[in-house]
């Protein structure tokens, strides 16, 4: 059985915390959860990785996601910790760096005060890294967070989306847990520093990439199963929903043969890499519900998981900003097609 096979086929009856954990063992035993991000050729498999994960299912791919950047950040700025012999027990990392409006993490003498939201992997990640004085990219500060040590306040009652439901994210209080319970991470402002900070949202374009491609392989599946591949219009949509796949990968591998370029043409490229994906996934989404019909939308069909928790997924932090900041460096000939 394929890896992708494997993730598909863990109950998908367990609790999150269980099939988290199910389909990262899977995803370490194939080296899926490499972090490696050095070079262009790096990137691109890097990428590759995180789409595979998408494919596999979208709510595992985006705690990957988190998981990947923590490792790296960890690496980049505090060297002499003992990552591997964390991962090499098990350890799921993450990043929350979203604050409670009103009561954003800080901390106050020997302890923490304050809440994280949107929190991805409360459930179960073992060790996030959080963000205080978020708001202050120069005074940010990272702190890698053993959550068995910490036991902080979770509030599960506020995660009530259409999908993403297994990502399990979650408000969390962490006023009065110990500074001793945390790790600090590099120095004031590293968390925000480019190019990483923005490049990395290509981790995120790669996971929605993936998870284009598991439209086709649903659509796919449902239409040869009921012997409905060969009509005229379910061909079409077929052979557009694999141009949309197919161009998905194109994007992300583009983007990422750039990776050590100059800032300023890395990121709009990256900006502009948000955008595509999106358009793509929207159109993706509309040809897999009309080839599907209302089976799609049944909970217990492929498709209706996937076709929820993309929708949840593209909802990236200031999608207007990046198309912004695109549009710039195109009108200032930063960036060029086909370069």
């Amino acid at each position: 059985m394929t890896p992708l096979a494997a993730i598909r086929a863990i109950d998908p009856a367990l609790p999150p915390r269980e099939w988290m954990a199910a389909a990262f063992a899977i995803a370490r035993s194939v080296g899926l959860d490499d972090a490696t991000c050095a070079s262009p050729g790096e990137a691109r498999a890097l990428m590759r990785r995180m789409a595979a994960a998408g494919r596999a299912d979208v709510a595992f791919g985006r705690i990957l996601d988190g998981h990947v950047n923590a490792v790296q950040l960890v690496r980049r700025y505090a060297p002499a910790f003992a990552i591997d012999a964390l991962l090499a027990n098990g350890a799921i990392l993450g990043v929350w760096n979203s604050d409670l409006p009103g009561d954003g993490l800080r901390h106050e003498g020997g302890a923490f005060a304050g809440a994280k939201n949107f929190a991805s992997g409360a459930g179960f990640v073992t060790h996030p890294i959080v963000t205080t004085d978020a708001n202050d990219p120069a005074g940010t500060r990272m702190w890698l967070l053993d959550m068995a040590a910490a036991d902080p306040e979770i509030d599960r009652d506020w995660w009530h989306p259409i999908g993403m439901v297994r990502s399990e994210t979650h408000i969390v209080h962490l006023g009065g847990v110990p500074l001793a319970t945390a790790h600090a991470i590099g120095g004031p402002g590293d968390y925000q520093r480019q190019p990483d900070f923005s490049a990395g949202a290509l981790r995120f374009v790669a996971v929605q990439a993936g998870a284009v491609h598991a439209l086709f392989d649903h659509v796919r599946d449902h239409l040869n199963a009921g012997n409905r591949a060969a009509h005229p219009q379910q061909a079409h949509r077929l052979a557009r929903l694999f141009v949309l796949a197919d161009a998905g990968y194109a994007l992300i591998d583009g983007v990422a043969a750039h990776w050590n370029a100059d800032d300023d043409v890395l990121l709009p490229r990256v900006a502009a890499a948000r955008g595509a994906l999106e358009d793509i996934a929207t159109e993706a989404m509309a040809l897999a519900q009309s080839a599907v019909g209302v089976q799609g939308m049944l909970r217990t069909h492929p498709l209706a998981r996937t076709l929820t928790d993309l929708t949840v997924y593209l909802r990236q932090p200031n999608p207007d900003g990046a198309r912004s900041h695109a549009g710039a460096a195109a009108a200032a000939g930063r960036i060029e097609p086909g370069a």
